[in-house]
């Protein structure tokens, strides 16, 4: 089965929901084709009526005078020229609303669905990529929702309808009329097929040139830093050629299509008049029935030369439905077990045990066992690569183990509810994401209902009253797109409150405090005291100073625990972590 077919029928799968609607907008645009070539018919009639006066097609209805036949057509035409106007306004109303509402539904379960995905799916992927697939090629959905859809059905109705009229009239006739469809059906067939890869080649350009424009935008700063604006946009201009040449390469073809099929309606057209006038002559048929063929043939056959247009539009749709469908159909690896329960608190004691954990290219984690006392405020240092962040990813379940299990007490984390888990598990990240708007609803976030009086304990406890007071608008103070109007000291100071307003059972410092500076440092060093009172505290540190006055202190080595005790404990061994503490204090 054609992939451009394939996708239609999983799309409509999809939009079941508007099922009953689209159903209603057919029907309005079926009702609006037939009163739409009827006009053609009573042209007919009005010249049966001049021809045969008394003896017309009417007069056998019985009317008999020239006035009552004026009259009722006149009275008919009135009729079906404002049927076709009502349902034309209709089903223009309805097939709208229809591609706004699929566009809106198919854009937030994308949006829904992408946001619930692995972790490891993102690290594979590319952001603009994926805001191209949600924004625009949702929109090229929407575009072929809007006219396509409808011109291909009013094509069926006016084919079936009017190819009903001339076989009434004369078969002979519309076989030459018809005639040409079927080769016009044949080469439509073969340019779909054709233009269905190239569309998505267009479109896979289209996300590659997004993404790359998205990056360079989020790295405005480095780019400048290096002069780098010729260089990005040599860059930035291949692959906008490239997107260029994909499209050239599709509309090449889509463009013959039309002088063919015009060919094809020639041909028809010309078959109609030759055969017709000759039966007109002859008197096989009416004056006024050759009128209606001759009226019907470009009403036939001219909506075939916009049947270019419909299929340019349909591939370009289907080539980006393609794409959102195999995105809804993506599937996350991490999921809650049938038994998942939700939990009240996690202060429990946390045990890795046994654990093993490889990325595809790299493992680890070998057998690693420890365990973390609740409440306790517990240190984890090693070089870089040991593995540091990873812990944290498994204790959120942004991964899965390969082997082993993570415990809280004696319950095993895969059996706890992922959301009621990472509710209770407070994270500050060593690169803080701040959102557009204010600073009390970055800290506050997602929280619709603020508490004031935790809001300004919160930011006392993690030393952002120091510079929020100094604000003119204070927690009310915009601060950019990420952020971008505060310095990367106060960005962090707001990851510390955000973390904390969430009250958490478990708080985690992954390199939290590595970008303020040694005062700020050493006054969060001084709230984390009070702060891990009342929760277990997790402290990732490069600042081996952070987690000196930990309770314990892990250290990471061989895809392993390779050391663990106090400050002094690990210093007096005189292993990896004594040689990290001299480094930093400058003692080599």
């Amino acid at each position: 089965m054609n992939n451009s077919i394939s996708t239609f029928i999983a799309f409509f799968s999809y939009a079941k929901p508007w099922r009953p609607k689209i159903l209603l907008a057919s029907f309005y645009s079926v009702m609006n084709k037939i009163f739409d070539i009827a006009p053609e018919i009573l042209i007919g009639v009005y010249v049966d009526l001049v021809v045969q006066r008394e003896q017309s097609f009417i007069a056998q209805l019985g009317f008999d005078s020239i006035e009552s036949q004026i009259t009722l057509l006149a009275v008919l035409t009135f009729i079906i020229w404002a049927c076709e106007s009502i349902f034309e306004y209709l089903y223009s109303v309805q097939w709208k609303n229809i591609a706004q509402g699929i566009e809106h539904d198919i854009r937030i379960d994308s949006y829904s669905h992408v946001q619930n995905l692995d972790l490891e799916w993102y690290e594979k992927q590319k952001t603009g990529n994926i805001t191209a697939i949600l924004n625009d090629d949702v929109n090229q959905l929407e575009r072929f929702l809007n006219t396509g859809f409808n011109d291909i059905l009013q094509i069926i109705v006016s084919s079936i309808a009017i190819g009903f009229v001339f076989f009434y009239i004369s078969p002979f006739i519309a076989l030459f009329a018809v005639c040409p469809v079927p080769i016009i059906l044949f080469i439509a067939s073969i340019f779909q097929k054709k233009l269905s890869p190239r569309y998505l080649n267009v479109r896979n350009a289209a996300g590659n040139l997004s993404s790359a424009i998205f990056n360079n935008l989020l790295g405005i700063i480095t780019i400048k830093g290096f002069t780098a604006e010729r260089f990005e946009t040599k860059k930035i201009l291949k692959m906008s050629q490239e997107y260029q040449t994909k499209n050239q390469e599709a509309i090449k073809l889509s463009s013959a299509f039309i002088p063919i099929v015009r060919m094809g309606v020639l041909t028809g057209f010309i078959g109609t008049m030759v055969i017709g006038s000759y039966y007109a002559l002859e008197g096989t048929i009416a004056v006024g029935s050759f009128s209606v063929l001759v009226f019907l043939t470009q009403r036939f056959l001219w909506p075939f030369t916009r049947l270019g247009e419909t299929i340019d539009l349909f591939e370009r749709s289907m080539a980006s439905t393609k794409r959102i469908l195999e995105l809804l159909k993506t599937k996350s690896k991490i999921q809650n077990s049938k038994n998942a329960f939700i939990v009240d608190s996690l202060n429990n004691n946390i045990h890795f045990k046994n654990v093993y954990f490889s990325y595809p290219n790299k493992q680890v984690f070998d057998n690693l066992d420890f365990k973390i006392q609740k409440g306790d405020f517990v240190g984890i240092a090693g070089q870089t690569g040991s593995g540091k962040t990873t812990l944290i990813k498994l204790l959120l379940r942004f991964y899965e183990t390969n082997d082993g299990q993570i415990n809280f007490d004696d319950t095993n984390i895969n059996n706890i509810n992922i959301k009621s888990l990472r509710d209770k598990i407070g994270l500050v990240n060593q690169e803080i994401f701040l959102f557009d708007g204010t600073i009390k609803e970055n800290i506050c976030y997602p929280s619709e209902n603020i508490d004031e009086d935790l809001l300004l304990q919160v930011a006392n406890n993690s030393q952002c009253l120091e510079f929020v007071e100094k604000l003119p608008d204070q927690f009310e103070t915009l601060i950019g797109e990420r952020g971008q109007k505060l310095s990367v000291g106060q960005k962090q100071r707001i990851g510390i409150a955000r973390a904390l307003y969430k009250n958490p059972d478990i708080l985690i410092f992954d390199e939290a405090t590595s970008s303020v500076d040694n005062e700020t440092e050493y006054l969060i060093q001084k709230s984390l005291k009070e702060i891990s009172k009342h929760c277990t505290t997790i402290v990732i540190a490069h600042r081996l100073s952070t987690i000196k006055n930990s309770n314990k202190i892990f250290v990471l080595g061989n895809m392993n625990i390779a050391e663990q005790g106090t400050h002094e404990e690990l210093i007096r061994k005189d292993g990896i972590y004594n040689q990290l503490w001299d480094i930093q204090a400058g003692n080599n």
